[in-house]
């Protein structure tokens, strides 16, 4: 979903959206006390993060893409485990106690996945055609 000045924001946001649908569609689960730890952190790598994600390998991303989907994800990590802000628990301490990494760099991940898929097609394919090429005398 491309804008029409190239940039990604709707889509950013439409992405953000699907992820809290499919936060909202089992919360009774994941907010739940007696509920186990490990399977809210399991349920939420499994399905709530890949729907956010879907799609982001090949975004042109800006910082404050990343920062939106980073706040999403932290919100919805606190109210999993029944923080507030106000708590002061760290992000670094809530990423450790799902056993998830930052959302920065799960992009970067899908990113070059991507481009290491891209790298392995035949170079008549439809997908080079547009790709810049590298140049051997240029660092």
């Amino acid at each position: 979903m491309l804008q029409e000045d190239g940039g990604i924001d709707e889509d950013v946001n439409h992405r953000i959206k699907a992820r809290w649908m499919k936060w909202h569609q089992p919360s009774g689960i994941l907010c739940g006390k007696r509920v186990p730890q490990k399977l809210k952190a399991k349920f939420y790598r499994m399905v709530v993060r890949p729907a956010m994600l879907y799609g982001a390998e090949c975004w042109p991303s800006k910082r404050r893409h990343v920062q939106q989907l980073g706040l999403a994800e932290m919100r919805m990590l606190r109210w999993m485990y029944g923080h507030t802000r106000k708590d002061r628990v760290r992000n670094d301490d809530m990423h450790d106690r799902v056993w998830v990494a930052p959302i920065e760099e799960k992009l970067v991940q899908h990113r070059l996945r991507w481009f290491g898929h891209i790298q392995r097609t035949p170079p008549e394919a439809l997908v080079h055609h547009g790709r810049l090429k590298r140049a051997e005398n240029v660092k």
